[in-house]
């Protein structure tokens, strides 16, 4: 592509439509160009702040050929559709996480861009954070040895007043509390550990019994390579404590704490651990423990300026669609042993 400024799209005017534009706005060689959604009126409280069109009408924003790159911001089981048609208009597209509810549908999307050779970028900003990716680099570099236990704690807050219209519902919103919040969880922790290869797990409404899906959950995990684990969401406790990432190994032992790095401990020291351990107080990306509306924009800015990078330099992004996949394939397993009371295994 030229270097001339991409432009961004929104599919849905929802909360998280509103970070995106926000971060789009922060991002070099970009601009939002404008706002879709099946409310006009909602459209044009996202558009108007930053001075872009909003419409109705998908397809018509879809014809601008200043539009370069789509974020789809519609409820997590309406992806797929709106994905397919930016697809088919020729459209990059940016996915808020899941990608879609199945990996079924999570498979049409990517089938469909490999299709037309347009990109995939499902929205997990967790990855681009200072702490993740130390950890990930400490990980690429042998650290920890031989991995023995590989964990996620997502325990989190909701109100009552959170869970009105789709959300909480099994065909808008996928699930609850394992593919709404604790997906982010289950994401980093497969991007450092792998997949598991078996999962038996267990779900539950405790608090929030108006709703169709889970408010908790927990998982016993098993790992290739033969480390074990363990897996707990929720969004029914209160207050809602920083998600927690714990890796330890036969040479050493993370934990990292939203994106700070809590635990960093080896039986080997080397000269960067001291610096590491006192910069791993810093948490850039915010925290939505206890309130959804109390992340920050950094995450997301991180990410579509690495999409916007890697398609001026002609190369992949750093986290494409099948990586996104993997999130949802872990999801489904979750929620197959959850309801059949068996493990499942993952292929």
């Amino acid at each position: 592509m030229s270097s001339a400024p991409l432009g961004f799209g929104l599919v849905g005017a929802g909360t998280i439509a509103g970070f995106h534009a926000q971060a789009i706005s922060q991002l070099t060689g970009a601009r939002l160009v404008g706002v879709a959604s099946r409310s006009l009126e909602n459209a044009r409280k996202v558009a108007d702040q930053h001075g872009v069109l909003a419409t109705a009408d998908l397809a018509a924003l879809l014809a601008r050929p200043d539009l370069h790159i789509v974020c789809i911001t519609t409820p997590s089981g309406a992806h797929l559709e709106p994905a397919l048609a930016a697809i088919r208009a020729g459209k990059h597209v940016v996915i808020e996480k899941p990608i879609e509810v199945t990996t079924a549908r999570a498979d049409q999307i990517l089938a469909a861009a490999d299709q037309a050779g347009v990109r995939v970028a499902p929205i997990f900003q967790g990855r681009f954070g200072d702490g993740a990716r130390t950890m990930k680099a400490a990980l690429d570099a042998g650290r920890l040895g031989r991995m023995v236990l590989a964990s996620a704690y997502v325990k989190w807050h909701r109100t009552a007043q959170y869970y009105t219209g789709y959300r909480g519902s099994l065909a808008l919103d996928g699930g609850g509390a394992v593919i709404n919040q604790a997906i982010h969880g289950l994401d980093l922790l497969q991007w450092f550990a792998g997949l598991p290869a078996e999962v038996f797990a267990w779900s539950t409404r405790r608090v929030h019994t108006g709703i169709e899906a889970e408010d908790t959950a927990a998982a016993t995990l098993k790992f290739p390579g033969g480390a074990l684990g363990a897996f707990e969401a929720s969004t029914a406790l209160w207050p809602g404590w920083s998600r927690r990432i714990e890796l330890c190994g036969e040479h050493g032992s993370i934990s990292l704490e939203d994106d700070r790095l809590a635990k960093w401990e080896f039986r080997e020291a080397r000269p960067e651990d001291d610096a590491i351990r006192t910069g791993g107080a810093a948490n850039a990306l915010g925290s939505g423990a206890s309130d959804p509306k109390a992340i920050n924009t950094e995450g997301h800015r991180r990410q579509l300026q690495d999409l916007v990078d890697a398609l001026h330099a002609g190369r992949a992004p750093a986290l494409d669609g099948r990586e996104g996949r993997k999130a949802v394939a872990f999801v489904n397993a979750i929620y197959q042993s959850a309801g059949t009371g068996r493990p499942v295994t993952l292929a």
